[in-house]
This record gives structure tokens, C-alpha cells and sequence, in this order.
């Protein structure tokens, strides 16, 4: 997995790749929206909360796939309206590490249920 950076476009707006090339990758992994519920059914309020859970959620998704965070090759963030983006942010860049994926978030009026302030669908790849 390669960070395509071109020099003629303006660099990234915060910590991630514009691209991503991947070659010769023999197992992907995609996940559908991963939502900030616990293992008991419950979903945190507070926002950092329900963003570290969310990040949690795909980490166990990541390890049953013998995969890391590493392995990510594309994040796709969605965030209610009006909410801070700073703590989502962070707990990406936390989750992460170093590691610069595609990243694109996307303010939506709402999610499937009320009390989900956000969610994370995520695309990697492995040999």
C-alpha cells in the first residue's frame, strides 16, 4: 500500500492521503457503517465517547479479518450536522496512528436512529 501524493495538487487539509494505491492485496475487508453500540446494546452520549467506540467496534472487526489499522485503506466518516468535528477527528487520528488513509467525511441531516451522532464505514487490505 502506497500514499499517492501528487506535487501539483495542494496537500492534505488534515491527517490523511488523498489516495491509496494498493497492489497484489489478497483478502479486503469492507464493513458497513459501524455505529457507536456497545457489545450490551448501548450507545455512549457523548460524542468523543460514541467516536472511540466506533473505533473500537472496527479494530474487533479489523482482528476476527487478521488485520491492523495498518491495513486500512479508506475511512468514509459520517457526522450529524452540527456536531464538533475535533473529537471525531482526534479519535481517528488516534486510532490510526501515523497511518494515512483516503479519508472523506460527509454531514448528513441524520442516521438510522436519533441517539447515533455519527458512524464509519472503512476499506482495507491485506496479503
Amino acid at each position: 500500500m502506497a500514499e499517492i501524493r501528487p506535487a501539483d495538487i495542494a496537500a492534505p487539509a488534515a491527517n490523511y492521503a488523498h489516495a491509496v494505491l494498493t497492489a497484489g492485496a489478497s483478502h479486503w475487508l469492507h464493513t458497513s457503517g459501524v455505529v457507536p453500540v456497545s457489545a450490551d446494546g448501548s450507545t455512549p452520549a457523548d460524542l468523543a465517547e460514541q467516536a472511540a467506540l466506533v473505533w473500537s467496534n472496527i479494530g474487533a472487526m479489523l482482528r476476527d479479518a487478521e488485520m491492523t489499522t495498518d491495513d486500512i485503506v479508506s475511512v468514509t466518516t459520517y457526522v450529524v450536522v452540527g456536531e464538533d468535528l475535533a473529537p471525531v477527528m482526534g479519535a481517528r487520528d488516534a486510532a490510526l496512528g501515523g497511518h494515512r488513509a483516503a479519508s472523506t467525511l460527509v454531514t448528513v441531516p441524520a442516521l438510522a436512529r436519533p441517539e447515533w451522532r455519527m458512524e464509519i464505514a472503512v476499506i482495507a487490505a491485506a496479503r
